[in-house]
C-alpha cells in the first residue's frame, strides 16, 4: 500500500472475516477486511497491528488497542493483520513482526506498547522504519525513537491516575491504599506518581504501598503473572490497604481475585475492567483508570486514511479525554463531583501531576 497515502477512507457497510493462522515470527496473527460499496475507484487501506505480550484477551491494555481497529474496521474501509508477541522473545522477533507486516504491504504499522522502541537508534521500531522508508508507522507510549516515517502516541497516565487516586484516598476507611505496577519502568513509574499524588491530594498522611512485580530484566514479564498479581495484592490487604490500584496488564485479573478474597476494593486500569472482568468480581471494582489506546489507535488509523500523518509526539491526556476515569457500577457516584473538579484544576492548569514517585 506505498501509492495509497493520501485516499480516503469509505464508510463500509459489512465486515469479512479470514483467519490466516499463525503467523511468522511468533505469536497468532489474523486477518480482517472491511469490504466497502465502492466500484473500485477507491482502494482498501491496510493496516498491520502488532500486539504487546498478553495480546488479544488480556482484558487491559492490548484489548484496548483491539476495540480501536475494531472500530475503524466497522467503520472504515480497510484490511488489517494482527501479530501477538511471544513470551521471552527477543527484539529481533519484534522487528521480523513488524517487518513483516510492512513488507506484506501494510501500510501504516502500528506497534502496541513500548518494548517495540528498545534502543532510540537501533530497536525493533527504529529499525523497522529505517528499512521500511515508505511505510507510515506508530507506537503506543513511547516518545523515545524518532524517525520521519513514525507517529509516537502517548499518554498523561499521570493524570488519569492521579483521579483514580484520588477516589482511593476518598473512599478509604483504613487509610492505607495500594499500587501494583507490572513493571518498573518510567512508563509504569507515572501511574504511580499520578495515584500517590491523588490520594495525598485528599489526605496528605495517607500510607501509600507501591510494588512492582518485574523488571526489564525479567523482560516485564509481570504483565502477564496473575498468580503473582495475586499474592501481592494479597500482601497489601494484609498491610492494612483497603483499595490497591494495579496497572499490571493481564495480572490485573489476580489483583481482582485478591480484592474479592479479602474482601477489599481494586481499581482497573487502561479499560473500563468492570465490564471485561467475569460477573463475580464486578462488585470489587471501584473504578478504573481510563486510558483510551482505543481512540489513539482510531484516530491514527483515521487520520491515514485521510492522507493526515505527523511524526512525533501526540499526547492524549485528560483535555483531549486521552485518559479519565470509570463509574461503571457506581462507587464512585457519591465522589464524582470531587473528582471531576480536581480533572478541571488539572486542564486548567492549576495542579501539576508529577510523573515521578515522590521516592525517586
Amino acid at each position: 500500500m506505498r501509492r495509497s497515502r493520501g485516499m480516503k477512507l469509505l464508510a463500509t457497510v459489512g465486515v469479512a472475516i479470514v483467519a490466516l493462522g499463525t503467523a511468522a515470527c511468533g505469536g497468532k496473527g489474523n486477518s480482517n477486511s472491511g469490504s466497502g460499496t465502492d466500484s473500485g475507484s477507491k482502494k482498501t487501506v491496510k493496516v498491520g497491528l502488532a500486539y504487546d505480550i498478553g495480546g488479544r484477551g488480556d482484558k487491559s491494555f492490548n484489548d484496548a488497542a483491539a476495540a480501536g481497529l475494531e472500530k475503524a474496521r466497522s467503520e472504515l474501509n480497510i484490511q488489517t493483520r494482527e501479530l501477538e508477541a511471544n513470551k521471552d522473545e527477543t527484539e529481533n522477533d519484534k522487528l521480523a513482526r513488524l517487518k513483516l507486516l510492512c513488507e506484506g504491504g501494510y501500510n501504516p504499522v502500528i506497534a502496541v506498547g513500548f518494548a517495540y522502541a528498545g534502543d532510540k537508534d537501533t530497536g525493533p521500531i527504529a529499525s523497522a522504519a529505517k528499512a521500511c522508508p515508505d511505510t507510515k508507522f506508530a507506537i503506543v507510549d513511547d516518545a523515545s525513537v524518532s524517525a520521519p516515517n513514525l507517529a509516537n502516541l502517548v499518554f498523561a497516565e499521570e493524570q488519569g491516575s492521579f483521579l483514580v487516586g484520588a477516589a482511593a484516598a476518598l473512599k478509604s476507611k483504613s487509610g492505607n491504599v495500594g499500587f501494583i505496577g507490572g513493571c518498573q519502568v518510567d512508563l509504569i513509574k507515572k501511574f504511580e506518581a499520578g495515584y500517590e499524588a491523588g490520594a495525598k491530594a485528599v489526605k496528605a498522611d495517607i500510607k501509600v504501598q507501591a510494588k512492582y512485580l518485574s523488571t526489564i530484566a525479567d523482560k516485564c514479564s509481570g504483565f502477564n503473572d496473575p498468580a503473582k498479581g495475586q499474592t501481592t495484592a494479597e500482601g497489601m490487604y494484609d498491610q492494612g490497604a483497603d483499595v490497591v490500584y494495579q496497572a499490571a496488564g493481564g495480572s490485573g485479573t489476580g489483583v481482582f481475585k485478591a480484592a474479592k478474597g479479602k474482601g477489599k476494593l481494586a481499581i482497573g486500569v487502561d479499560s473500563d475492567q468492570y465490564n471485561t472482568v467475569t460477573p463475580d468480581l464486578k462488585d470489587v471494582i471501584m473504578t478504573s483508570m481510563l486510558k483510551r489506546v482505543d481512540t489513539a489507535v482510531y484516530d491514527f488509523v483515521k487520520g491515514m486514511g485521510e492522507g493526515k500523518f505527523t511524526a512525533g509526539k501526540t499526547v492524549f491526556d485528560l483535555k483531549v479525554e486521552g485518559v479519565g476515569y470509570s463509574t461503571s457500577g457506581g462507587q464512585v457516584d457519591d465522589v464524582k463531583a470531587k473528582l471531576d473538579d480536581f480533572r478541571k484544576q488539572i486542564i486548567d492548569g492549576k495542579i501539576t501531576v508529577p510523573e515521578k514517585p515522590a521516592a525517586g
